[in-house]
C-alpha cells in the first residue's frame, strides 16, 4: 500500500524529530553538562595573537572575577594585561604580571587592590606587575653597519629598561636614590634606596623584588630605607 502525502509528512516530521531528540541527549543540550562553554580569556591579550597558556588563563580568569566587584569594574573594565608566569626563586613562588605599558599608570591606581586579590586567590605567592617593554639593540659599529631609519629612544636602552622595571617591581614605594657597590671581588651590586614612607608596605617583599629582578635582568639589588635628610 502506497503512502499519500500526508502520511509522507508525518513521518518526515517524526524522523527529523527523533533525529533532534538524538542529538540533544548526546551533545547535553537543555542541562549544559555536554556543552563545551567559552572559557573567560578576555582579560588577556597577547601580542601577535597569541594563545594564552593555561596559567595565564588562570590568572586572566580571577581578573575578570574581581572585574564583578562593584568598586573597582569601572577602573578594570578597560584593562587587560598580555602575559602572566609563575617563576620558583629559592623557597618561594612568585606571579610575574605583565601588563601594557600605555595601560601601567591605570593598573598603578588599583595595583595594591590587585595584588592584595591575586594573592589570596594564588595563596602562598606573591604578585609582581610589570609593564612589557621593547629593548632596541644598540646599533652596529663597522663597515657592515646600516643606516639607522631613526635615532634609538633612551626608553628602550637596556638601561633604561631596567631601570624602568626596577621602579614597577617596587611600587607603591618610590626609588628615591640608587649606587653601585663593587665589592673585592668584582661583583657589583645595585643598592637601591627607597621611599621610607612606604616601608610598612613593600618591607615584607623586599627579598622577592631582588629574586625577581636577578630573575629578569641578572643583575643583583639589595634595598634599603634610608631615614630622610630633610
Amino acid at each position: 500500500m502506497l503512502a499519500g502525502p500526508k502520511d509522507v509528512r508525518v513521518l518526515t516530521a517524526s524522523l527529523c524529530n527523533a533525529r533532534w531528540v538524538g542529538t540533544a541527549k548526546s551533545s547535553g543540550a537543555g542541562n549544559h553538562k555536554g556543552i563545551k562553554m567559552p572559557e573567560a580569556t578576555s582579560k588577556i591579550v597577547k601580542p601577535g595573537g597569541k594563545t594564552p597558556d593555561e596559567f595565564e588563563k588562570q590568572v586572566s580568569n580571577a581578573i575578570a572575577d574581581l572585574e564583578a566587584s562593584p568598586d573597582i569594574k569601572a577602573q578594570l573594565r578597560e584593562l587587560y594585561i598580555v602575559g602572566a608566569k609563575e617563576v620558583e626563586l629559592g623557597n618561594k613562588k612568585v606571579i610575574i604580571v605583565y601588563v601594557p605599558f600605555p595601560q601601567l599608570r591605570q593598573f598603578q591606581k588599583i595595583q595594591p587592590r590587585l595584588v592584595r586579590e591575586l594573592e589570596k586567590k594564588f595563596s602562598g605567592r606573591h604578585v609582581v606587575v610589570i609593564a612589557r617593554r621593547r629593548i632596541i639593540a644598540k646599533p652596529k659599529r663597522g663597515k657592515n653597519r646600516k643606516p639607522e631609519k631613526q635615532k634609538r629612544p633612551r626608553s628602550r636602552t637596556l638601561t633604561a629598561v631596567h631601570d624602568a622595571m626596577l621602579s614597577d617591581l617596587v611600587f607603591p614605594a618610590e626609588v628615591v636614590g640608587r649606587r653601585i657597590r663593587v665589592k673585592l671581588d668584582g661583583k657589583r651590586i645595585i643598592k637601591v634606596h627607597l621611599d621610607k614612607n612606604q616601608q610598612t608596605n613593600v618591607e615584607h617583599k623586599v627579598d622577592t623584588f631582588s629574586a625577581v629582578y636577578k630573575h629578569l635582568t641578572g643583575k643583583d639589588v639589595a634595598f634599603e630605607f634610608p631615614e630622610p635628610l630633610f
